[in-house]
């Protein structure tokens, strides 16, 4: 009997049968929509890896940011895309926790699936060089008294909820005042109008070897090599604490699933080089890459996660004074 697998692969490499459509995919140039403004880490990764990625798709890759509600708006454009050539780089704790808070959605959960995890980086917990505190424990008395103004990049954030954690667990006193993204809120400390927040290590870590941002805490259980000399905030009293921003790749769950597959294989490919894995790691990022399966299970349970601390936090989501 003739192997009919045989027969087809013969035919595509003589040109006599029709590729399959997601064969020729991507036919068009593709859209990276970063739901944060520039500067954030979801906006520096994807323009990390735009060009990269169009060279090994042989197309090229727009970087659009759209940003608001905590990067639902962004992730609604995504959902309800239907070009087949869009995807989303989000903070994927970010787009777990919109699924369970915000109550006006402005799409549904299902709408999207996952491609593939990209990077994982630490929160680094910054105040103001000039605030009167050098570790936790000394920034939750100072607190007592007068309460800390704390920014993150908005309401429902990975980061907004992670610094309610650590509030919880400290008995720190805390305001929230929320930003578009995290660019604007380590701005805000740097100018000395907010004193705390709890924000992405690569987006961070610049304004911290500038002079212009303090480092109280890493939200890692174990040191982050790069910063050896800063203690975590477990070590700090806050008993196995851990958050960060991990950033991935979701689709449209009306994407080709074969597509998704091979934009899933050039995503891992891409962000697996040696080069990008150094320009990640020098400023405190790790690769991190999954299935399109491993990472749509990443936001659910991202989502069962954060869902517990709002219920824990109640009314302390917006501050404890």
């Amino acid at each position: 009997m003739t192997d009919r697998r045989g027969v087809l692969l013969a035919g595509l490499a003589a040109g006599l049968l029709p590729l399959p459509a997601w064969a020729a995919w991507p036919e068009r140039p593709l859209r990276i929509v970063a739901p944060f403004p520039p500067g954030g880490s979801s906006d520096v990764i994807a323009r990390l890896i735009a060009k990269p990625l169009g060279d090994a798709l042989g197309q090229t890759v727009i970087v659009e940011n759209r940003t608001g509600a905590n990067g639902a708006i962004g992730a609604a454009a995504v959902a309800q895309a239907t070009d087949g050539q869009t995807m989303l780089l989000s903070d994927m704790s970010s787009m777990a926790i919109n699924a369970v808070m915000l109550k006006d959605l402005p799409y549904k959960p299902e709408q999207l699936v996952g491609a593939t995890m990209l990077a994982y980086s630490p929160h680094l917990l910054v105040t103001h060089p000039q605030y009167p505190a050098n570790n936790l424990r000394e920034v939750v008395e100072q607190s007592n008294r007068k309460v800390i103004a704390l920014a993150s990049s908005g309401v429902g954030s990975a980061n907004h909820l992670g610094a309610v954690e650590i509030a919880l667990a400290s008995g720190m006193k805390f305001v929230h005042v929320p930003f578009r993204g995290g660019a604007q809120s380590i701005a805000d400390v740097a100018a000395g109008n907010t004193q705390l927040v709890l924000n992405g290590m690569l987006a961070t870590l610049p304004l911290v070897q500038a002079g212009r941002l303090k480092m109280i805490g890493v939200s890692r259980r174990s040191r982050v090599p790069l910063l050896s000399d800063v203690p975590t905030i477990a070590e700090q009293g806050v008993k196995d604490f851990e958050s960060g921003t991990y950033q991935g790749i979701a689709v449209p769950a009306s994407m080709d699933r074969a597509a998704v597959q091979k934009l899933s294989a050039a995503l891992i490919q891409v962000i697996r080089e040696p080069e990008m894995r150094a320009r990640l790691a020098a400023a405190g990022a790790e690769v991190m890459t999954s299935s399109p399966k491993e990472t749509t299970d990443f936001l659910a349970a991202e989502a069962k996660r954060w869902s517990a601390l709002i219920q824990r936090a109640g009314s302390q989501l917006e501050g404890n004074s």
